[in-house]
């Protein structure tokens, strides 16, 4: 297809020189060929074939920034026309809704019922018929895996209550052509979840648990049958397809759709328990070796600057990695993020609601009074993940650590003060840190990159995920769904390697480990704030029915004339979305077009 669209640029540059169009008679009566390419150009070229897969795994919605934050408690926007800024301030609806899947999931699951109707036509190797299958069987189970992938996607964002019942979407399993019936109705919630979880065990079949080379005849009996040597093999399965899916990352797609499914928001449509969510995620994690799953610095991976240079491709991955995205070097969430004062726009601005979620640095919640917290020295004796996540006033940033004033009586001139100049200054008191690399320049004169590491899914979200599923089943001290560690054990270890090592006192742990009700507090604001700014918070408020609505907050520092710095809390930005909006909507235009569809409860079907 490349080739023909150079033919037809070329085509253009030569038959409009001098502004005049060259025609001859045949010219005008006969047709002109058509670049359109039928889907058996994919049969013998293998090519073609993968460029189906490819375009599925292109539009898969992860996001390496700071997206939907900015329409949760955590984060502000400083931008006025950001759609999820507009969509937490009021203006969510059928017709404008960023966080539409509609489209371009289906798209995807075209491709990829398309690809799985034809693979077995398509021949992928004229060398060998050992490694024609292992090809074979390799995008067979990307195509089942992203099926299943998409279809999550989709559900999550269109899922919701008609009348009494919790209602999915269409479940297309077969390709659409012009013949196709496409006014369809809903399946049910658990037909979805049940037919996600079928597409990933199917998936299962053929690819293996983790990518990796292979020598001394050690080819899998399953291809050595064949005759598959170990060259051929790691063609097929070998380093070079790291980053592809394979059945670890498959078992925590199942951790993530279980603990999805189990949530409060999603139990009426009786597709999956937190038993079951919490063997799906102990069954991830005894993959990567139960409690050892707990990486010492996964809480900071994006600052493991060392790792993420010197990383190549082929490589293993850490633990804490189940699956990862793009590494290249750029500066794009630096310009968006940095302060103006280091040539950025600071675009994300992280909430006193999410920095007064961090505890102390003995463990305990600012709110408790063995804390020691001192509201005239807001930000001292804190949890380390809070300054290592979000910038306060003072501390320093970018290549010369150039100290941030955020106060709001700061020098006019000094732009990183709170509301100093409307898009660029912090709206909040704070800027975002995490995920960004200090080392990044971005004076226009000499503006350098950095290499950003991108993970789709880390090995913590499953390890929250089991805790938060293991409580629920049996409280915090049980070990549940064959794992040998409770919901106790996770939390233990993810907050004791922020303090370098099992040695370190966590009491306040302690003093509630027995109680259910304050364990699940715990674990949801360790989600909170070990996956910030990942684009979790909008979807995790949702699926436990928590409360949308808490306004965004920040501050405002001044400091009087007697040297006396002050630290007001203020109202920054409401949250206005209404009790139904846990579920998202289903498309105005799509309910235009097809009268089967019936739109959740609440949003507008006119």
């Amino acid at each position: 297809m490349t080739k023909n669209i150079i033919k037809f640029a070329s085509y253009l540059a030569t038959t409009l020189v001098g502004g005049s169009l060259l025609t001859s008679c045949d010219d005008l009566i006969k047709p002109a060929l058509e670049n359109v390419q039928d889907i058996s150009e994919m049969y013998n070229d293998p090519q073609f074939a993968r460029g189906l897969i490819d375009n599925a795994f292109l539009v898969l919605p992860y996001d390496g920034s700071s997206v939907s934050d900015v329409a949760t408690d955590d984060a502000v926007s400083n931008d006025n026309s950001n759609s999820y800024k507009m969509m937490a301030t009021g203006n969510w609806t059928s017709e404008s809704n960023p966080v539409n899947q509609w489209e371009t999931r289906y798209h995807a699951i075209q491709y990829c019922n398309l690809f799985l109707e034809n693979i077995d036509k398509v021949r992928w190797d004229y060398t060998s018929e050992a490694l024609n299958q292992m090809h074979m069987d390799l995008y067979r189970g990307q195509a089942y895996a992203l099926r299943g992938l998409h279809m999550f996607y989709l559900l999550r964002a269109h899922c919701g209550m008609v009348g009494n019942d919790l209602m999915g979407v269409p479940i297309h399993l077969e390709s659409e052509g012009k013949s196709s019936d496409f006014n369809l109705p809903r399946n049910t919630f658990k037909d979805c979840i049940d037919q996600i979880m079928a597409d990933f065990d199917e998936a299962l079949k053929y690819v293996p648990a983790e990518y990796g080379d292979v020598s001394s005849g050690n080819v899998p009996q399953k291809y050595a049958s064949i005759g598959a040597t170990d060259a051929e093999y790691n063609r097929a399965f070998g380093n070079m397809q790291r980053g592809k899916i394979d059945g670890n990352i498959i078992a925590a797609f199942k951790a993530q759709v279980a603990i999805f499914a189990a949530s409060p928001a999603y139990t009426a449509g009786g597709a999956m328990t937190y038993e079951q969510a919490a063997k799906y995620a102990a069954d991830y994690l005894k993959l990567r070796g139960g409690l050892a799953a707990v990486d010492p610095t996964g809480w900071k991976w994006f600052a493991e600057k060392s790792f993420i240079n010197n990383y190549k491709f082929t490589d293993p991955d850490p633990v804490e990695v189940v699956w990862r995205g793009t590494v290249g070097d750029s500066h794009s969430m630096e310009s968006d993020c940095f302060p103006p004062s280091l040539e950025g726009n600071g675009r994300i601005n992280p909430t006193q609601n999410l920095v007064d979620a961090f505890p102390m640095a003995n463990g305990y919640p600012i709110s408790d009074a063995a804390s020691g917290y001192d509201a005239a020295n807001p930000y001292e004796n804190r949890d380390p993940r809070l300054r290592t996540y979000i910038l306060v006033n003072g501390d320093p940033m970018g290549v010369n650590s150039t100290p941030i004033n955020t106060q709001a009586d700061s020098d006019p001139k000094k732009l990183d003060g709170l509301n100093k100049e409307v898009g660029r200054s912090t709206t909040t008191g704070y800027y975002m840190r995490k995920l960004l690399r200090d080392d990044v320049n971005l004076n226009p004169s000499s503006t350098t990159d950095q290499r950003h590491f991108g993970i789709r899914i880390r090995t913590t979200e499953i390890l929250l995920d089991y805790a938060e599923a293991a409580n629920e089943v049996s409280g915090p001290l049980a070990n549940v769904g064959g794992a040998n560690f409770s919901a106790y054990d996770i939390i233990k270890a993810i907050r004791a390697r922020v303090h370098s090592g099992e040695d370190w006192a966590d009491a306040y742990l302690e003093s509630i480990k027995g109680d259910q009700a304050k364990m699940r507090e715990l674990i949801r604001n360790e989600r909170r704030l070990e996956l910030c700014f990942e684009n979790h918070r909008f979807w995790d408020l949702r699926r436990w029915k928590a409360n949308l609505t808490e306004g965004a907050k920040g501050v405002s520092i001044t400091t009087s004339a007697a040297g006396v710095t002050n630290y007001q809390k203020i109202d920054v930005e409401s949250r206005q979305y209404q009790e139904y909006m846990i579920y998202g909507p289903i498309p105005y235009s799509e309910l235009l077009k097809w009268s089967n569809l019936q739109q959740n409860n609440g949003w507008s079907s006119n």
